[in-house]
């Protein structure tokens, strides 16, 4: 390696000042070399910069060979392997490496440490480690103080994080920042919001980081007009719209619904990286309009933004709600030649999409070929099974699943699945005796879906009272779900009894839903009440409630076409009405007569 002659400069100083300008490990490697043969120990300055270079190998065996690393070492290391190279594991280790070596971790030491026991959920470990900061006097120090709460909110211990936050006497932005960010990532929406009217107040301005946690709290709470105060700011004070703050941006919007403001917020960024479309992608594919999530992704790929896991799980989930299993195969085939099928949340949603676009043997085939399973892969197979009426399958998938043991463990949605299958076949014994070890055996609350499935199980089996009897029960008020699956039983079984009774709420809990009135006519028709079934529609009509019409897509040519009942607007109506005129024929070959009961 050259060495410039530099005759007033001792070699020691020429080689630390090459070591500043040093951009490769193999650069690196010469100038350590040089300092061995020049017998210059400097091993500190060359630590701090592996983790500049990323090189965690070299850095691990040049402090393997330290014979006394003092704490600027240790401190060096945990740096490194916390943000840099995120091994969060290892982190741990040098940490309890440097108590065991006497030396006493400090305000450099234990923000990593913290930070690193939020990424491994290791609450144990950073408890132990809070109260060793008693001892050293430094549970005062701001940057250990910031991290403390970060680390209790992402262990899901937000009392911890607010006492930390509160014995803080004078708050600076990143203590705001932190406890606000703990609430909002951890779904107490409306505390973030409500701590940042408080910082408001205070007279504290938010950052890029502050109006991105309160954006999301705002998408999570539904509260437009809070996100549009956001926006407003932004506005006001010139900031800038770049990724961070403008994917907040569309994504408030988009679980909000508003679709306009979020593809406005869009279309106004001159900078889109894959954050910003993956926020525009998803936000459709949320409020089902599936069309324009599969366009915004092909305009995507067209402006030369490689689509990631994250492009990729929205997309499938448009191809699901409209079943586009063409499309859905392409995502597929793109998906294996960028490696990502193979990802657990990608082929969740593959499995999904294959399931309700009608080929559950291709979602068979990836959850089987899957090298990793969660408990949203083996939710979304049993669903799948159970949605296909293939219930045996399902209870015995799900059988597999409790023989996993503590790796994955059944959840709430698990539970939703297995009971829609015992409702599929009719089990109702074993409907019971799952419902009831849900909370004797695995320590569940059943929540309103799985008194909805209980309902449709036993209101298909006929027992419409004791499903009445299970509503009443219920510890929470019925929702229209359950109270819809009871109607759709009565209306089946033709009683007016119980029928009567469930309408009552509903037309109570939903005045202007359509489907409602009009099941209560047809169970009236089907009982040959005629003037009752009648007072239903006219009740309908005086209430101004309109009758939604029927809508369905299908995919020919990979062009999407959407139909409205009553819709006479399509260009091809005459040659579609040929083409129902026939199918009728065909029908009416086959034998098929049409149910007129209730016309």
């Amino acid at each position: 390696m050259y060495i410039p002659n530099y005759p007033k400069q001792p070699l020691t100083e020429k080689l630390l000042s090459l070591l500043k300008q040093c951009v490769s490990t193999k650069s690196l490697q010469q100038i350590h070399t040089q300092m061995l043969i020049n017998s210059i120990q400097k091993p500190n300055f060359l630590l701090s910069k592996l983790i500049d270079l990323k090189a965690f190998n070299y850095a691990s065996l040049l402090f393997s060979r330290i014979p006394q690393p003092n704490d600027y070492a240790f401190n060096v290391m945990i740096r490194g392997l916390t943000t840099t190279w995120q091994e969060f594991n290892l982190t741990l280790t040098f940490y309890y490496q440097m108590k065991l070596s006497g030396l006493k971790p400090n305000n450099f030491t234990y923000p990593f440490l913290f930070i690193s026991c939020a990424n491994l959920l290791a609450l144990d470990h950073g408890r132990s480690a809070h109260s060793s900061t008693f001892k050293s006097g430094l549970e005062i120090d701001s940057h250990v103080r910031h991290s403390l709460i970060t680390m209790y909110s992402r262990c899901g211990q937000l009392g911890y994080a607010r006492k930390v936050f509160d014995e803080i006497t004078e708050r600076d932005l990143v203590s705001w920042n932190s406890m606000i960010s703990g609430y909002s990532k951890m779904g107490f929406a409306g505390d973030a919001v409500g701590l940042f009217g408080e910082m408001r107040d205070g007279g504290i301005e938010p950052d890029e980081m502050t109006l991105v946690s309160v954006l999301g709290a705002c998408g999570d709470l539904g509260d437009l007009s809070m996100g549009r105060w956001v926006e407003g700011f932004v506005v006001e004070n010139e900031m800038e719209l770049n990724s961070f703050v403008g994917s907040a941006l569309i994504g408030m919007y988009g679980k909000c619904g508003d679709l306009l403001s979020a593809r406005r917020v869009f279309d106004g960024m001159v900078k889109k990286d894959v954050v910003t479309w993956n926020a525009m992608i998803t936000g459709y594919a949320q409020n089902g309009v599936s069309d324009e999530a599969m366009m915004v992704f092909n305009c995507m790929r067209k402006a030369g933004v490689i689509p990631d896991k994250i492009t990729l799980i929205g997309v499938l989930s448009a191809c699901a709600s409209i079943g586009a299993l063409d499309f859905g195969k392409w995502v597929d085939a793109y998906a294996s030649q960028r490696g990502l099928q193979c990802d657990i949340y990608v082929a969740t949603a593959l499995i999904d999409m294959y399931a309700k676009c009608g080929t559950l043997d291709h979602a068979l085939q990836v959850f089987n070929e899957m090298p990793q399973k969660n408990e949203v892969s083996w939710n979304a197979m049993i669903s799948a099974l159970a949605f296909h009426g293939r219930a045996g399958e399902a209870l015995s998938l799900f059988k597999c699943m409790l023989k996993e043991g503590e790796t994955v463990r059944p959840n709430d949605v698990t539970f939703v699945g297995v009971l829609s299958a015992c409702v599929h076949v009719g089990l109702v014994d074993e409907g019971r005796r799952l419902f009831d070890s849900m909370s004797s055996f695995f320590g569940l609350v059943p929540k309103i879906e799985h008194y909805s499935c209980m309902v449709d199980l036993l209101a298909r089996a006929g027992h419409v009272y004791e499903a009445w009897n299970f509503i009443e029960k219920m510890p929470e008020k019925p929702d229209e779900v359950v109270l819809g699956a009871l109607l759709g039983a009565c209306q089946k079984l033709r009683n007016v009894d119980v029928s009567e009774r469930v309408m009552q709420l509903l037309l109570e809990m939903e005045p202007s839903n359509s489907g409602n009135y009009i099941i209560s006519s047809k169970i009236y028709a089907n009982m040959n009440r005629w003037d009752d079934s009648a007072r239903m529609r006219v009740l309908m009509r005086q209430r101004g409630v309109p009758k939604t019409p029927g809508c369905s897509w299908i995919e020919i040519g990979s062009q999407l076409h959407e139909f409205h009942a009553g819709d006479g607007l399509h260009l091809n109506l005459g040659e579609i009405y040929q083409v129902i005129e026939l199918l009728n024929e065909e029908m009416k070959k086959e034998g098929y007569i049409p149910k007129v009961d209730f016309l």
